[in-house]
């Protein structure tokens, strides 16, 4: 028998569900489990993969897979089937019978790329760093009843299965312990493309429940009952904006998906649509029919190729299901979704930016009020949503707003992902418990700063965000404690930072991007960024660039810094806007003695400052070899050959070049 594979084969292949619509909505609106004729118990279980009948494996092939050399896995895996079987049929043996499939991201980027086996009878194994040249030995080794301790990061034990001996369970990784997967918890475990397998795992029996046994007034009620507040950076109360626009009389209301996730380090929201697609579906039609819409927009950067090929898999899937379209699952509720891809222009993820974009219109910000909810996508009523937001409705309407509310703090409920990158040990896709703090995600999640290096700061919240140094480690992630530190939650990027990183620097890149980001319909946005810009790249400029009186603008542009930022912040048109200086005020707040080495010793005390650092050569270690002289692209180095050289100051240039051709570690920069 052929290799059995369901990777679709083309961008429009889609998997048909078994199960027809009137079986979907039999099993879904059930009252009683053996009512359902096709709610049978081994089809679900060969649908949850509990056990299997044949050799299964998974590739972690989501965008973050695919960049760590996924696609070559795949391929190696798809080559071995079929080189053992014709080894095996050359020898007149059984076949080997496999399944090969793709699932999302499961979260530990850094160990990617990521392969699941699962043999009959036993466990599901989870390896990691699985380069397409590891494939044969690994997957050789597994059939042999051997699981490689070298690449083993652990199995998904489960009842009437044999388990791998010496191979602790995943949830027990130093990853994923700490973690509270809610919004994540079938990617990477389920096939995205397949929507039989997310109703095997209980899919869209919240939605059926809400439909059959809530009014909107009642779902709306719920929500906020829960504390469920947005994901998307303002962390408004979702139940009291859904509120507004079910309580404002209108003839068509909207409901939008904002997937734009346009924040660098972020990337949330595309893993949770590449790895679950059908927990947003089922998410935005709880939320249509809680706010009483029967249009949806999933409003998505076309930068997402994938996440838009599985979210529109996944919408074709539930329609032929009777999951969307007419009166699903025979409740009267009618929705259509629709996708919507931006061009990747950062302003699009403010509210009325974005309805902008989605009427044709150029993607630029509006004043409120009146607000979306009231007046928004073509003046209707209009809830605008993140993925994480929606994702969080199945589970919240499967259990309760109780259950829901008795996770996280006072006054922040649930969960939150969080995209931590950087300077870590260990980076992916992280969801924890609100109050968790920063220390357990860095440290006890992160496995601490990489290369024995110190801790630095964390930068929380995005453009829009601040930095938060070591003595903060331990506040919780709520909203509001991380704005007595001057950040804020925003969609979840946290970058960790080490002692090689130039705080400085930090809050000019980030200034940089905002400026050339900004619409730039006001002008404190518009001019105000790039003056701060302006003044950051002064402070940071080498002398002997300076001609004239630059040095004294240098001097004023400090002076008005912080001036100069409180009022952008309070006269900006939109949230971008007046959340522009936060990156410079935060590190200002808890790190002035840089800005201050920066500007009155033209130090850098990081050394990230290229244009600031000044290079000497160590006589004692320097060998006269020449080659940093022949490299030197301005002259600046002189000596004999087999005689020390030496560096003349006021010609050298600051390239570093000489640093990184000297074989002697002799060329200091300090």
């Amino acid at each position: 028998m052929p290799v059995q594979s369901e990777v679709p084969a083309s961008p429009t292949a889609m998997p048909e569900s078994r199960f027809t619509p009137a079986q979907v909505k039999e099993w879904l609106c059930a009252d009683n489990d053996a009512a359902a004729s096709v709610r049978d118990a081994e089809t679900m279980r060969a649908l949850r993969r509990d056990d299997v009948e044949r050799l299964t494996i998974f590739v972690g092939a989501g965008t973050c897979g695919l960049g760590a050399g996924a696609a070559k896995t795949l391929e190696a895996v798809h080559a071995y089937v079929e080189q053992h079987n014709a080894v095996e049929s050359y020898l007149a043996q059984p076949r080997l019978e496999a399944d090969v499939l793709t699932v999302g991201c499961i979260g530990l980027c850094s160990d990617e790329p990521l392969l699941d086996v699962q043999v009959p009878g036993r466990a599901r194994i989870a390896f990691r760093q699985v380069t397409a040249e590891k494939v044969p030995e690994l997957l050789s080794r597994v059939l042999a009843g051997e699981a490689p301790a070298e690449l083993a990061l652990g199995q998904f034990p489960r009842e009437g299965v044999a388990a791998w001996p010496g191979v602790p369970a995943l949830a027990e990784h130093p990853f994923f312990a700490p973690q509270t997967r809610w919004v994540l918890k079938n990617c990477g475990i389920i096939n995205p493309d397949s929507i039989d397998e997310y109703l095997a795992h209980g899919g869209y029996r919240a939605l059926a429940k809400t439909l059959r046994r809530m009014t909107p007034a009642e779902v709306t009620a719920e929500v906020e009952r829960s504390g469920l507040r947005g994901r998307g950076g303002g962390g408004f109360p979702t139940g009291r904006k859904w509120a507004i626009a079910l309580n404002t009389a209108a003839e068509q209301r909207y409901l939008i998906c904002n997937a734009d996730e346009g924040d660098p380090g972020a990337f949330m929201d595309r893993a949770v649509i590449e790895g679950d697609p059908h927990r947003l579906v089922e998410g935005m039609a709880i939320a249509a029919y809680g706010i009483g819409a029967t249009k949806a927009y999933v409003y998505i950067r076309a930068e997402y190729p994938l996440a838009i090929e599985r979210l529109r898999r996944a919408i074709d899937q539930a329609k032929a299901c009777g999951l969307l379209g007419k009166n699903i699952l025979g409740s009267g509720f009618n929705l259509e979704i629709m996708i919507k891809m931006g061009a990747g222009a950062f302003v699009c993820g403010e509210e009325t930016a974005l309805i902008h974009s989605i009427e044709g219109k150029r993607g630029m910000p509006r004043s409120r009020p009146p607000y979306p909810a009231i007046s928004g996508l073509f003046g209707k009523p209009t809830v605008i949503n993140n993925v994480e937001t929606l994702a969080n409705l199945p589970l919240l309407a499967a259990h309760g707003a109780d259950w829901f509310g008795a996770v996280g703090t006072a006054t922040s409920k649930g969960t939150k992902v969080f995209a931590l990158s950087g300077k870590v040990q260990r980076t992916g896709l992280v969801e924890v418990a609100m109050g968790t703090t920063i220390r357990d995600i860095v440290f006890a999640i992160g496995g601490g700063i990489a290369d024995g290096k110190a801790f630095k700061a964390v930068q929380i919240g995005g453009p829009s965000g601040g930095c938060i140094p070591e003595q903060h480690l331990d506040i919780q992630i709520d909203y509001e404690s991380l704005k007595t530190v001057g950040a804020m939650m925003g969609s979840g990027g946290l970058v960790a930072m080490d002692e090689d990183t130039c705080m400085v620097d930090v809050a000019k890149f980030f200034m940089d991007f905002i400026q050339r980001e900004s619409c730039g319909k006001c002008i404190p946005c518009r001019e105000g960024t790039r003056r701060m810009r302006e003044i950051l790249e002064r402070i940071t400029r080498a002398r002997r660039r300076e001609s004239g009186h630059d040095a004294l603008e240098r001097f004023r542009g400090v002076m008005y810094l912080e001036r100069l930022a409180g009022v952008i912040r309070d006269t900006s048109l939109c949230g971008l806007g007046q959340t522009a200086p936060n990156p410079v005020l935060s590190t200002l707040r808890w790190f002035r003695d840089e800005y201050e080495a920066h500007v009155y010793e033209r130090r850098c005390p990081a050394g990230a400052c290229a244009e600031l650092l000044h290079y000497t050569i160590d006589a004692k270690k320097c060998k006269g070899c020449t080659v940093c002289a022949r490299q030197c692209p301005a002259n600046a180095i002189l000596g004999a050959p087999k005689n020390a050289h030496h560096i003349v100051e006021e010609k050298c240039i600051a390239c570093g070049a000489c640093v990184q051709v000297c074989r002697f570690d002799a060329v200091i920069a300090n």
